[in-house]
């Protein structure tokens, strides 16, 4: 991995892999699968070190965060949870010493079972997980402790999980505010802290409840709230706060750090979708790709692929298809299966569960299928060390 690279990281249901494109993005070179083959729910990387990790784990293994301080050469784990292996090696002799398996306690016993998300802030490193709690790291990944401002919130009695469970999915830092975070929990919302953790707001309320209409769907807006069932969430980039969500029900913008949201759908080809983008400089221009709905097969409208692209935050939006397949499409892109890079003309990429990765090297308008045949890919993210 040199230093100008753009490595594209593909967290899978079978390990994680990388996708080297070089200096130019292109001769994309797949490598892996990493982390013993471990299911990896997320991964990011540092561009200054080039650091990776890698967070995800399940019942068999237990919760963990993976990483790499050789460009994926060589991974060291920090298990934080017992799995389903760990009872199995402590009745099985043979067993434990096979695995090379060792009795020493966990830090967090089996308090949760994977980690969901990884966030960079400030030097400071964050885990999400499953059921959903928020995790900090300040050495890197080494050791971790949990953050008791957003467990101990006086809403978590409420909060009901999704289909694939109560999971913290979503961290947003502020590059400017090492105090400032932003996490999304599926279903509980969005919650934001401004004192570095020890306490959180919720802020799901609708800008305009009149505007909301009337919708029977249960992950809809109602009692002047979006929904709780957010999928993904991004900043902006510039001073402002601006936020954009794909959640269960609607694309939605906030101009006040969450404190509202705007109902942008209008113009998409669906409500539901998972994943959400934003350009690296332009705080109107974004990238979603909408599913034909939650019952309805989870795969694009008319099985025809399609990102679409606003350029004006959401007023309006055009679909983007040029390189992406037309005819029986039925993959569906998961909520932290998108990314992009910060090149001059933007890369995004997204993976799909079918085993293909799609890249644009520009800002969306076209596309071309850069690696295929993985595992059902469940991260996307980028290292780009320009």
């Amino acid at each position: 991995m040199g230093s100008k690279d753009v490595t594209i990281l593909v967290g899978t249901t079978k390990g994680a892999f990388l996708i080297d494109g070089g200096a130019d993005r292109s001769g994309w070179a797949v490598s892996g699968p990493f982390c013993d083959g471990w299911p990896i729910n997320h991964m990011v990387g540092d561009p200054v070190t080039g650091q990776i990790w890698a967070g995800g784990g399940g019942d068999w293994h237990g919760a963990g965060v993976w990483r790499s301080a050789d460009g994926g050469a060589s991974w060291e784990l920090s298990k934080l949870t017992k799995g389903k292996l760990d009872d199995w090696a402590a009745n099985d002799a043979d067993f434990a010493k096979m695995i090379g398996w060792s009795d020493a306690p966990l830090p967090f016993g089996d308090s949760f079972s994977q980690i969901w998300s990884l966030g960079q802030s400030h030097g400071a490193l964050y885990a999400g997980t499953k059921p959903a709690q928020l995790l900090v790291s300040q050495d890197g990944g080494v050791t971790w402790d949990l953050v008791s401002g957003l467990t101990d919130h006086p809403s978590a009695g409420s909060w009901n999980g999704g289909a694939a469970g109560l999971v913290l999915h979503t961290i947003v830092a502020d590059p400017a505010n090492p105090a400032k975070l932003w996490v999304g929990i599926s279903a509980a919302g969005v919650f934001a802290t401004e004192d570095g953790g020890q306490t959180w707001e919720r802020r799901n309320r609708l800008s305009n409840a009149e505007s909301c209409g009337h919708h029977h769907h249960p992950a809809a807006p109602r009692d002047g709230e979006i929904g709780h069932c957010v999928h993904n969430m991004m900043r902006a980039a510039g001073d402002g706060d601006v936020l954009y969500q794909q959640n269960h029900h609607g694309v939605w913008r906030s101009a006040d750090g969450g404190r509202s949201w705007e109902d942008i759908t209008d113009g998409l080809p669906s409500t539901f979708g998972f994943p959400i983008r934003v350009h690296p400089r332009d705080p109107n221009m974004l990238w979603t790709l909408p599913l034909n709905g939650d019952s309805a097969g989870r795969f694009p409208p008319d099985a025809a692929a399609a990102v679409w692209k606003s350029s004006d935050g959401g007023k309006t939006w055009a679909a983007k298809r040029d390189g992406l397949p037309q005819t029986a499409c039925y993959f569906t892109v998961l909520r932290q299966a998108m990314a992009g890079d910060a090149r001059e003309s933007a890369g995004i990429y997204f993976g799909t569960n079918s085993g293909s990765v799609f890249a644009s090297l520009d800002e969306g308008e076209t596309w071309q299928e850069i690696a295929r045949h993985l595992p059902t890919v469940l991260a996307v993210e980028v290292l780009d060390r320009a």
